[in-house]
């Protein structure tokens, strides 16, 4: 039994499920005691690099989950190419989203990457957006989660800060939902982050709390958001938007791990 399967024998789970999302060069060695890490495939990175570090966080113990954006990927050969290097090197999950706003090549919609059968045997994760994407209409996004929920497990949402559309979204749904949560981070960078991905009522929430100098400059708590959505879900994805430091802190201070 190697250190991290030590670390996650099931008689020392907490009563929530943290997960983490990293870069392909991310340090190994920085990463907290949590199992699953998830790991980003960007517009114009290279998915070896991806698949390499997933490689990596198999050989420590961990269960690494890589991205698999469509519209990032060339074609279908690139495709089968990813999830074999994959697969070879141990991985046994994957996160299947659309990625970027333009299509890169064939592959404009998750659900075309899906179809392709080439994830077989692997646990999927799919994207929620239970605050609506700025690069998608309400009922395309209900019709894409529909079409999409057959192949998938779980479903991980963007991040949000409003508990009111997590409990709703969750409420819904017929498969596991993994919360998105920010680390510990500044108001003025949240903000700053809701813009770009266009999560309109977490910003209004953000703008509506936190309206003193003062606030925007302390750190926000993400136990302000999981106490009120905890008796809706367990499982939490945390974005730390480079602030891996201080999420280590944070899961340490409160002992999530």
């Amino acid at each position: 039994m190697n250190f991290v399967d030590r670390l996650f024998k099931i008689d020392n789970y907490p009563a929530m499920n943290f997960s983490i999302e990293i870069g392909p060069h991310t340090d190994l060695e920085t990463l907290p005691h949590l199992k699953d890490v998830y790991i980003t495939l960007l517009p114009g990175g290279d998915y070896t690099e991806t698949a390499q570090k997933a490689g990596d966080l198999v050989k420590k113990g961990f269960n690494p989950v890589p991205h698999f954006p469509a519209r990032s990927i060339t074609d279908e050969a690139q495709l089968n190419d990813y999830v074999s290097r994959c697969k070879d090197l141990g991985v046994k999950q994957a996160l299947v989203i659309g990625g970027s706003r333009e299509p890169i090549g064939v592959f404009d919609s998750s659900i075309q990457i899906l179809e392709t059968g080439y994830f077989e045997g692997l646990k999927i994760g799919i994207a929620g957006h239970p605050e609506g994407s700025p690069d998608i209409s309400d009922s395309n996004l209900e019709k894409a989660m529909k079409d999409k929920k057959p192949y998938a497990d779980y479903i991980v949402t963007q991040w949000l800060l409003d508990p009111q559309p997590i409990i709703n979204f969750v409420s819904k749904q017929t498969i596991p939902v993994h919360v998105g949560i920010t680390g510990p981070l500044k108001i003025t960078s949240l903000i700053k982050f809701a813009n770009i991905v266009g999560a309109k009522n977490s910003l209004n929430f953000l703008k509506s709390n936190f309206s003193k100098a003062l606030d925007l400059m302390k750190p926000k708590d993400p136990n302000e958001l999981i106490g009120k959505v905890k008796n809706s879900t367990k499982n939490f994805h945390i974005y730390t938007f480079g602030g891996l430091k201080e999420t280590n802190k944070w899961l340490m201070e409160n002992k999530y791990v």
